[in-house]
């Protein structure tokens, strides 16, 4: 009688307890505890709801230095000897040069025996064409420029000037498109040359000789005053057509390389002081100003072999080459298209101007020319 009591009690307390927690909420959902940037649990909160979770940036593990590494240092040919020496660090995906040492391709493997090909920093990443095989290499390892190249890309040089060069902005390392503008004339299919063709006149004689006339430029047409032949006033006037051919080309170098093919990492020459005695003495000669330095007039391009070669026939065609930098960040491939006269004026909306029985004076017979420390000509021969 006394265990029934006993148990009877028991379950009073025990339904007492669970309508105290059903009354005070207790069984209210919760949301899950939700890291912070720094990586502890923040407490859940009753009813909120998750924040969106960011887009994470993708990264890569590249080989990095572990310490300072001279000229000349041989890693070792072991991995497990690499601990020290080398190892990876993450690096954002866009942002990996291209002749880095991945995780995914190869990475410390490739260390393995090589020689440091200059001084390697503490945490700086080791690019493919800073290590050689062995000492020799050090002294004859190619020029900078075949080191950085991807290996479907080679190198072709085109002229520039302070226009076709973004004013100069252009830089090693960045991506480029290269317009081309180009002139179109009419010519015979069998001279080819520019039309209209020469006409000569002859007649027959009674005799059967062939007298020949003046040469005249034209073609023979019916006018209101009889036979005529029709003459241009001027030569043919070209056609313009400018597009954007080759894109993401690869700017080795601006300018013209070192005689060695040294141009990576070295800090240009500073020009020295000269002497000269205080300023208050009597042989106190001027310090002569610093000499100006000549802005560059030649760019050197990573492209595929077949636009190589388009290059070098635009080249010898004497065909403008303009650049247009790229954004760091894109590397897509789009179409546009061809600019010509027709397009600007349906484009733009330009209405052809009506003909009227007044002017103004004086008369408007040019306009401004581009000119860039010469005048940029697209026809070198004059009519």
């Amino acid at each position: 009688m006394r265990g029934r009591v006993l148990i009877l009690v028991g379950l009073i307390i025990l339904l007492g307890v669970l309508a105290f927690v059903f009354l005070s909420g207790g069984l209210t959902p919760t949301t899950p505890p939700v890291a912070n940037n720094t990586g502890a649990e923040q407490p859940s909160v009753p009813g909120a709801t998750l924040a969106p979770t960011p887009t994470p940036i993708p990264l890569v593990r590249v080989v990095q230095a572990l310490q300072n590494l001279p000229r000349g240092f041989r890693f070792p040919s072991q991995i497990e000897a690499m601990a020290d020496v080398a190892g990876y660090t993450l690096w954002p995906e866009e942002a990996v040069p291209f002749n880095s040492l991945r995780e995914d391709q190869g990475g410390l493997e490739y260390l393995l025996g090589k020689v440091a090909r200059t001084d390697l920093f503490r945490e700086q990443p080791i690019l493919s064409n800073l290590v050689v095989e062995d000492l020799t290499q050090i002294a004859n390892v190619g020029s900078d420029a075949a080191a950085i190249l991807p290996s479907d890309r080679v190198a072709v040089s085109i002229p520039i000037d302070r226009v076709t060069s973004v004013a100069y902005g252009i830089q090693d390392g960045d991506r480029v498109d290269v317009i081309i503008s180009m002139l179109f004339v009419d010519v015979d299919e069998v001279f080819q040359s520019i039309t209209p063709n020469n006409i000569t006149l002859f007649t027959i004689k009674d005799n059967g000789d062939i007298q020949l006339l003046e040469g005249v430029v034209g073609r023979p047409e019916q006018t209101s005053l009889g036979s005529a032949i029709l003459g241009p006033s001027e030569r043919q006037r070209p056609r313009l057509v400018t597009q954007r051919t080759i894109q993401d080309a690869l700017v080795v170098h601006v300018g013209t390389f070192p005689s060695d093919g040294k141009f990576i990492g070295i800090p240009p020459t500073p020009t020295p002081v000269p002497a000269t005695a205080d300023a208050g003495s009597a042989n106190a000669t001027p310090v002569p100003p610093p000499t100006a330095v000549p802005p560059p007039d030649i760019v050197t391009l990573g492209v595929s072999p077949q636009y190589a070669v388009v290059l070098a026939w635009a080249i010898e065609a004497k065909l403008p080459l303009t650049l247009a930098l790229r954004s760091a960040t894109d590397n897509s491939r789009t179409q546009t298209q061809a600019v010509t006269l027709d397009y600007l004026m349906t484009e733009f909306r330009i209405d052809l101007p009506s003909r009227r029985d007044y002017t103004i004076e004086p008369a408007i017979r040019s306009i401004r020319q581009l000119l860039a420390g010469q005048e940029i000509s697209l026809n070198s021969t004059t009519p």
